[in-house]
């Protein structure tokens, strides 16, 4: 006698695509970055941030899946900042978060009026209120945590954006402790996760997610990516080169910034104060 197989639903799909299909490429990578970074304790709140596109919407995936599975006892607020999306975004996003069954939490704020309007630094600006609004309303949920998309490939790319346009060696760290919030802390668990592999299980699953919603680059070509015409875009076809010639030209520069040999820089910046060798140079070579 045939036993019929268990009709799956579509989020029980996604989910095991994740446990499955992609495990190699999502999953375990997420779990590393966790456990090397330490960037989840017990008695933790997180409040995991969603933008909207592919990556902040696989990062709350994750993130309720983890907790589902996890001994390590923590809850989760899953919030949404409306910076002033289009009524197009703004359904897109309530819907992906219906399909992948996220519960949500809508806030909303005037940022993207606020920027518009700004002639110096509009996305600096923007940045910095996205940030700034996140960590409150976290905190005033009783959050420990702000939890963020960001992945892989943007550690690299911000790593040699950094060096080409902005004249410093800086990386982007997989936790920091909030300056202005006290007690607040924000985490990237997707640390580890190329955004090649976030690709490929968006277009698996067949999910649509907004892009960038921004009114300053809305009129400007968005790559199937989410890169538009921009440094970050340069970037991205710049690495896509070197890595026709070296494979692994992502790797090294991730472990590079794993393993920095601080004796050997002329100088370097710490705590907010700039250092130069020449401070430790002679005191050495008297020894």
């Amino acid at each position: 006698m045939k036993t019929e197989k268990r009709q799956l639903s579509y989020v029980q799909k996604v989910e095991r695509s994740i446990s499955t299909t992609y495990r190699e490429r999502l999953w375990t990578p997420f779990i590393n970055a966790i456990k090397t970074y330490k960037l989840i304790e017990e008695g933790d709140r997180i409040a995991v941030c969603i933008s909207g596109g592919k990556d902040s919407m696989l990062l709350a995936k994750l993130m309720q899946m983890l907790q589902r599975h996890s001994d390590c006892g923590f809850e989760i607020q899953y919030l949404v900042m409306d910076p002033g999306y289009n009524a197009a975004n703004r359904a897109q996003i309530e819907k992906n978060a219906a399909l992948l069954e996220i519960p949500i939490q809508i806030f909303e704020t005037n940022i993207f009026d606020v920027a518009y309007k700004t002639e110096k630094s509009p996305c600096y600006l923007c940045a910095k209120m996205r940030r700034g609004h996140l960590y409150r309303m976290a905190k005033d949920s009783g959050c420990n945590k702000i939890a963020l998309g960001h992945h892989f490939s943007d550690v690299i790319e911000t790593t040699v954006l950094g060096m080409f346009y902005g004249s410093q060696l800086q990386g982007m760290m997989p936790k920091l402790r909030s300056q202005n919030f006290e007690g607040m802390e924000l985490i990237r668990p997707m640390y580890c996760i190329h955004e090649q592999d976030i690709i490929a299980w968006r277009n698996y699953n067949e999910l649509e997610f907004i892009q960038c919603a921004c009114r300053l680059t809305e009129n400007t070509v968005v790559n199937e990516d989410g890169s538009s015409n921009s440094k970050r875009k340069e970037i991205k076809e710049l690495l896509k080169s070197l890595k026709r010639i070296n494979p692994s030209i992502e790797k090294s520069i991730f472990n590079s910034i794993h393993a920095v040999c601080i004796e050997t820089f002329p100088g370097y910046k710490a705590n907010g104060e700039q250092h130069s060798f020449l401070e430790w140079f002679d005191e050495k070579n008297a020894d």
